[in-house]
């Protein structure tokens, strides 16, 4: 009867988790890009997601955003601008320079390649 309860408890403890994982509101890291010269630029480590997830770009400079992939998942070998028309591959422990266009303000969401990991580009 114990070992029931124990199990029963655990159970659910570890649901109450799972859905805190994938549907709780998570804080996401954000970086506002600083203008050096006549560029902006965002270095985005990509390590079991990305960091920072949410980038601040200042409409009309031209900007960068340095993706450099350590993890060896093959879900985040790829990172996808849909709004952008970017499927750029990852490789991993290289630096991938994709340029983002901040001609038009608004929130410009990007994902890997399974769309299981997410970040977002606000050119304001």
């Amino acid at each position: 009867m114990m070992t029931r309860l124990i199990v029963l408890i655990v159970g659910l403890a570890l649901i109450g988790f799972i859905i805190w994982w994938f549907f709780g509101k998570h804080e996401a890291q954000s970086e506002v890009a600083e203008v050096t010269g006549d560029t902006q630029t965002v270095d985005v480590e990509v390590n079991g997601g990305y960091s920072p997830e949410k980038i601040v770009l200042k409409k009309g400079v031209p900007a960068v955003l340095n993706f450099t992939r350590k993890d060896p998942s093959s879900c985040l070998d790829r990172v996808v601008f849909a709004d952008f028309g970017i499927n750029q591959a990852l490789p991993q422990n290289q630096t991938v320079p994709i340029k983002i266009d901040t001609s038009k303000a608004g929130e410009y969401p990007w994902a890997c390649g399974m769309d299981m990991f997410h970040g977002k580009v606000e050119v304001k």
